[in-house]
């Protein structure tokens, strides 16, 4: 049975790897070892041929590509701890950045984040939410593909501009909840959203991969900055688990994981999260274990983590923890329960002497059971503990064979696009119609002055006639009465 060596204790602590995807936790204050204790975990699963996927916040895990360097501190703790044929190694690296910078570009379109997940990444209520659904089912039957941000932004002032005769059809779709949903878009947006969604986007077997030998790939998801805004380093990494639980097959227990996750600085991510993202955080952790799946929280205190989620991690390692208010004393108290006891030590006394590189361990037996708590001393990593320069990172990067598929951005047409030619399109529409009324107009118009000038016309016609008429009877009526008075006089 493969297994993992973690440290010595009175013997040697093991962490079973069919035990991996019963998840884990890596606890204990800044500057205790937690880093070093992640990267003998990410180091083991590699050698037996299992991907990882880790975020590094502080730039102190990619030196993993780095042969490790065996000085005189490390060949006594190897010495102490009884480990035969220890070797420096390095391991096979993938680099990845949301922002495209550190790494192989990181990208998902709208599409894939899906309604539901984004509705709880944004933090919506039901009626936004179902106005949020509105959106993509008129997408669907249009044949509009939501892509970017800008896509959803069109999408929903199309909405917006046809509102009335959309809410006949899909039920009522209110402004003020559309204004909502476009200002929370806006929010995700000065995120850095706009690098995020957009293509080519990743697939997920691309986390999966194993190199030529055999080792299981290292995929560094390059956080330094992604972690300043925690409202996306969020949404990603739950995209992440979401997409690994939908498309993976079920396994039930196998010898060994088929990935393994670990989500540093786990107290950013559960920090201020949306009841909707721990409810949803929660049910993949559950559920994800059939699918082969590991995932270990590293994080400073384990009070940061949720309590539905910590009762889910049967592979605990506690380093040091610092205990000087009530709050974080009752921590320990409360942390140390969770623990199978040790008769040797009280595990709230022990956890606040713990040296540095030294940590409680309680891992799973091949029985399901929890082992006893152990104070271990934990193994060296293989790998090398210098900082990578940037052309180090560079050259990480360049060299992923993930990189010239990823680099080049692409902006197919999609709604957007389509949306604002049909709206280029109806004000053309508009101004021809526009110009015919216009033109009508005038016609109408040049019709009522001609007729006017023709009524004005025949008037002035008529008032002649009239004239030469009258004229014309009263010289003839003279005539017929001179006519008449003279016969009348010659009588």
């Amino acid at each position: 049975m493969e297994k993992m060596l973690l440290g010595k204790a009175d013997d040697k602590v093991y962490l079973l790897a069919n035990k991996g995807n019963q998840h884990g936790m890596i606890a204990g204050a800044t500057g205790t070892g937690k880093t070093v204790t992640l990267k003998v975990m990410c180091e083991y699963f590699s050698s037996i041929g299992v991907p990882t996927i880790l975020t590094d916040v502080k730039g102190d895990l990619v030196n993993m590509s780095l042969l490790g360097e065996i000085n005189d501190k490390i060949k006594e703790r190897i010495d102490y701890i009884g480990i035969e044929g220890f070797e420096a190694q390095n391991y096979p690296l993938h680099l990845w950045d949301v922002y495209g910078e550190e790494g192989v570009p990181l990208r998902i379109t709208i599409s894939q984040m899906g309604p539901l997940m984004l509705a709880r990444v944004l933090e919506l209520n039901d009626t936004q939410e179902g106005i949020l659904n509105i959106a993509f089912k008129v997408a669907d039957e249009n044949g509009l593909l939501l892509l970017d941000l800008k896509d959803l932004r069109a999408l929903l002032n199309y909405l917006s501009e046809n509102r009335q005769e959309l809410s006949k059809k899909y039920g009522n779709i209110a402004p003020q909840s559309l204004t909502t949903i476009q200002r929370k878009i806006l929010m995700v947006e000065e995120m850095g959203g706009e690098n995020f969604f957009q293509e080519p986007s990743v697939k997920i077997e691309d986390f999966l991969q194993v190199d030529s030998t055999g080792m299981g790939i290292v995929n560094v998801i390059m956080a330094k900055k992604l972690i300043n805004s925690p409202g996306l380093y969020s949404m990603f990494l739950l995209w992440l688990l979401s997409e690994l639980f939908e498309n993976l097959p079920e396994v039930g227990n196998p010898e060994k994981p088929k990935c393994v996750f670990f989500f540093d600085e786990a107290h950013l991510l559960f920090s201020n999260a949306p009841k909707h993202m721990v409810e949803k955080i929660t049910q993949i952790v559950r559920l994800i274990r059939s699918k082969g799946v590991g995932i270990f929280f590293i994080t400073q205190n384990p009070i940061d983590i949720p309590s539905e989620i910590l009762n889910q991690l049967g592979n605990r390692i506690l380093h040091q923890m610092r205990a000087f208010s009530p709050r974080e004393m009752q921590a320990v108290k409360e942390m140390a329960m969770t623990f199978r006891p040790n008769p040797k030590f009280e595990v709230k006394d022990e956890v606040m002497n713990l040296k540095i590189g030294e940590a409680l361990v309680s891992t799973l037996l091949d029985d399901g059971s929890p082992s006893p708590v152990e104070k271990t001393l934990i193994v060296p990593p293989h790998s090398s503990f210098k900082t990578l320069s940037e052309e180090d990172l560079k050259y990480i990067k360049e060299n992923s064979p993930y990189y010239k598929i990823y680099k080049d951005l692409i902006d197919r047409q999609s709604a957007y696009e389509i949306l604002e030619k049909k709206a280029i399109q109806s004000e053309k529409e508009e101004q021809i119609k526009k110009e015919k009324e216009s033109l009508e107009k005038e016609k109408t118009a040049q019709k009522k002055e001609s007729s006017k000038q023709h009524r004005q016309k025949k008037s002035y016609v008529d008032k002649s006639i009239d004239s030469i008429l009258g004229t014309v009877t009263r010289t003839i009526g003279r005539e017929i009465a001179r006519s008449i008075m003279g016969s009348l006089k010659k009588r």
